[in-house]
């Protein structure tokens, strides 16, 4: 018995832990039209997905239509804290080709038309 104890302590030790990814966290959007919010990115299956937890405009926080509502679609990690995906754009509910990229506790975000060539951005801060 003592054995199989042994073994099993080895096997689980053995397991890497797995560590969450670097992008997860409360980040806080740049200013559009008028208003900004907070972001939830989390994991999504294999992907990173992002949910507007907050919202703010010039007279505090006040509660948007799209509380809840998914704005980072299906981010998939590409290696070197670049994510490729999807973004919902709220003030015209149009969804766009999605890239992220990671720098410490600041993301850059784009929106894409055209396979990517013309590209809006936005600049993101790490909340917690």
């Amino acid at each position: 018995m003592m054995k199989f104890a042994a073994a099993t302590v080895l096997a689980l030790m053995a397991v890497p832990a797995f560590a969450a990814d670097p992008v997860e966290g409360l980040w806080q959007t740049q200013t559009d039209d008028g208003a900004y919010a907070h972001v939830q990115l989390a994991p999504c299956g294999p992907a990173i997905c992002g949910t507007i937890a907050r919202t703010f405009n010039a007279s505090g926080e006040y509660k948007s239509p799209n509380l809840g509502k998914q704005l980072v679609i299906d981010m998939m990690p590409q290696g070197g804290g670049r994510y490729q995906g999807q973004v919902w754009r709220p003030s015209n509910d149009k969804v766009y080709v999605g890239k992220i990229e990671l720098n410490g506790n600041s993301l850059s975000l784009a929106g894409c038309i055209a396979g990517g060539l013309l590209c809006s951005k936005q600049t993101w801060q790490r909340v917690k």
